[in-house]
């Protein structure tokens, strides 16, 4: 340390020390916990035993690499950033009891907090100790915050950096600096050792399928080859893939190594001379060896490693390489943990957008035709639950719970289905409120027909992923419903029908969806919409539909992504729509020389005519919304009648009725609450004689 850097390190601690200490920040009000202030909700937590054995490890194995810890940051990622994990690598679970993801915990001697977003807060404090703070993951109070006002100064904060993306692991070096803490690498994760023998093994029923090229549409060589060439562009000898839907798409493999989505846990490195792939060997099969051509000795030749392996090599070729790829952070897409980036020596390393991101976004015609596919099936496992959760509401009693598992039981039951494709939510009543609620046991509650019900859903299909949200209604829905409803649906018509030049960024489309809703003067607080893999992620970069994300992609023909809106009314009910679309090209061309690209919707599930107020659509609003019933009534009706379920036949054609475009002007003004127009009535009457007169003298 540079003698200028102590001196400001000594007057800073010199200021501090003369200052009044800072109040310890607060976190989210633990109802549950107000009067148990340092109880356990549990007397006998096992929880409160790992967190102390954890307080322990952090004193003791650390000092294997250095003198000990007094802060520990956990995330719940897993070594390739994945947000959702498998079983054994729920290490903040088997820590904590919180079921729920994207979040973070920092522990120190005296004292333990956990961030979330905030569709987790409710949930978290329902399922963790009383010992545990909670803060929102985009609130005032960060990490470095907290850590400040638990540990003295010039103490080391540890991490395993193979969870930690590296872009983040510099954020955090950077905030602890300025609190005086010192952020430092625990390559032996802590929660590892004290899990032990208790930890989950490796599955030994988890199997890599091929992704036959009849819906992959190209063959993985071509793939590699169009890599190698963008890697050559980029004067790259090599790159390092991390990210498991990647390697899924490269490789034309699928697997079922995490929840939601179809990939299998390993590395790829890929140079201009070889391809290695880092992967458990159980799992290879004849099949994939063959796929793989594993039996050559060319560059078109697949050679299979031991997954940990990857780490030696990268090392021993990072002594070949003079400039290797490693992903950086691209929207949803958190790039390369830090431990890949402090693997290799930082003068080869480029930090570039993974290439594989690209050419996966753009899909060929055999995944477009797959996706459109998917989504029939999708349409139909819909109107099958509902109408079968319609026929039964009255006679037996429902939760969200129970309509969940409704759900996805009739979306697995169809063909081709793999899984779901991310957590299934239900929210009624105050719940359907909450932007980002999650249901779970802790919250759940029972459903009736005096709310709202907001589903948001998907499933893996072989042909593509899905991804929809639809709001619904067993009663009679209030007039303040149906104007929420309105307006959140024309926001999803307009943009379904936007024909548009190519050279513009998705952000700027957002508005569009938005002004519907602002015209309440409210908003929604998620992003409108993200791209959408084909039989892979359910959210997949490099589209985010944004207002105020400066986004330098633009969509292109071929990609597919989710537009969504909501109206949320806080403590009352919630509105939320979401369909998938595609980008297809008009075969025109602006002034500019662009072409005019447009959407068109991919999902085919009816909206709920009950809550829509027919007088709050334009005529040409109206047309679109009969042109998408018509077109549900088409490919839904065939499936539909093709799988024999007629009861479901007839619920989706019952929602999808013909909306009348225009309306007389008597109906028009009764339905806006206005009188009726009586003089024009009695002009009518007051010539009726004279038509009566007329007719007669014509015989």
């Amino acid at each position: 340390m540079t003698t200028a850097k102590w001196i400001w390190r000594l007057a800073l601690l010199a200021q501090i020390a003369l200052c009044v200490a800072a109040e310890a920040p607060t976190g989210y009000p633990r109802e549950i916990c107000k009067y148990r202030i340092g109880k356990l909700v549990k007397p006998m937590s096992s929880y409160r035993s790992r967190l102390l054995a954890l307080r322990e490890q952090m004193q003791i194995r650390a000092t294997l690499q250095g003198p000990e810890i007094y802060g520990y940051i956990l995330p719940s990622t897993d070594e390739h950033l994945n947000q959702e994990v498998a079983t054994r690598d729920q290490r903040l679970l088997y820590l904590s009891g919180f079921t729920g993801v994207r979040s973070v915990a920092a522990i120190t001697n005296r004292g333990a907090a956990l961030w979330v977003e905030n569709r987790y807060a409710q949930q978290a404090d329902g399922e963790l100790d009383c010992d545990w703070e909670i803060f929102l993951a985009n609130g005032n109070v960060t990490i470095a915050d907290w850590l400040g006002s638990q540990l003295h100064f010039d103490k080391r904060v540890g991490a395993d950096p193979h969870l930690v993306p590296h872009h983040l692991w510099l954020r955090w070096e950077r905030e602890l600096e300025d609190k005086i803490l010192k952020l430092v690498k625990i390559n032996n994760n802590l929660v590892d050792m004290i899990w032990g023998s208790e930890r989950p093994p490796p599955p030994k029923d988890h199997v890599m399928q091929v992704q036959s090229r009849d819906y992959a549409g190209e063959k993985w060589e071509d793939k590699v080859t169009e890599l190698r060439r963008r890697l050559a562009q980029l004067g790259c000898d090599a790159m390092v893939v991390t990210s498991l839907t990647e390697i899924a798409y490269l490789l034309n493999i699928r697997g079922n190594d995490i929840p939601f989505t179809p990939v299998v846990k390993s590395y790829v490195i890929v140079s201009q001379d070889d391809i290695f792939f880092y992967v458990d060997h159980t799992k290879i099969s004849l099949g994939i060896d063959l796929h793989l051509r594993t039996d050559c000795f060319n560059d078109k030749c697949v050679k299979i490693k031991e997954y940990y392996q990857v780490w030696n090599d990268i090392r021993t070729y990072a002594q070949i390489w003079k400039r290797v790829l490693v992903s950086a952070p691209c929207v949803q897409d958190l790039g390369a943990s830090e431990a890949i980036y402090s693997s290799m020596p930082e003068k080869i390393v480029v930090e570039h957008i993974s290439p594989i991101i690209f050419m996966r976004a753009q899909k060929n015609s055999v995944e477009q035709e797959g996706m459109r596919m998917a989504h029939v099936r999708d349409g139909a496992a819909i109107c099958e639950a509902m109408s079968n959760l319609e026929t039964r509401f009255s006679t037996e009693q429902w939760t969200e719970e129970k309509i969940k598992y409704e759900v996805e039981l009739w979306r697995l039951s169809q063909n081709h289905a793999k899984g779901l494709s991310l957590r299934t939510v239900v929210a009624y009543g105050e719940h359907s409120a909450l932007p980002y609620y999650i249901s779970s046991n802790v919250t759940n509650i029972e459903v009736s027909d005096q709310s709202l019900l907001v589903i948001e859903s998907g499933c893996q299909y072989l042909e593509g992923t899905t991804d929809v949200s639809r709001t619904f209604i067993f009663g009679q829905p209030t007039q303040d419903m149906k104007k929420a409803y309105t307006s959140v649906l024309a926001g999803i018509l307009h943009l379904a029908e936007l024909k548009f030049p190519a050279d513009i960024k998705p952000s700027e489309v957002d508005a569009l969806v938005r002004s519907m809703v602002w015209k309440h003067m409210t908003d929604f607080p998620q992003a409108t919409g993200h791209g959408i893999g084909s039989y892979g992620a359910v959210e997949e970069p490099p589209i985010s539909v944004a207002y105020g994300k400066n986004s330098t992609f633009h969509f292109k023909e071929g990609y597919f992504f989710s537009s969504e809106s909501g109206y949320y009314k806080r403590d009352d009910f919630g509105v939320r729509l979401k369909n998938v679309l595609e980008v297809v090209n008009t075969g025109h061309t602006h002034p500019s020389g662009a072409r005019f690209l447009a959407f068109q919707d991919v999902t085919l599930v009816p909206y709920e005519p009950k809550l829509i107020d027919s007088t709050m659509l334009s005529a040409a609003e109206k047309r679109l919304l009969n042109e998408y019933n018509a077109k549900i009534r088409n490919q839904i009706g065939d499936e539909l009648k093709r799988l024999g379920n007629m009861k479901a036949f007839y619920w989706m054609m019952n929602k999808t009725r013909h909306i009348r475009e225009y309306l007389p002007e008597d109906e028009y003004r009764a339905a806006l609450g206005g009188a009726p127009d009586t003089q024009g009535l009695l002009r009518f009457l007051a010539m009726v004689p004279v038509f009566v007169v007329c007719a007669w003298g014509h015989l």
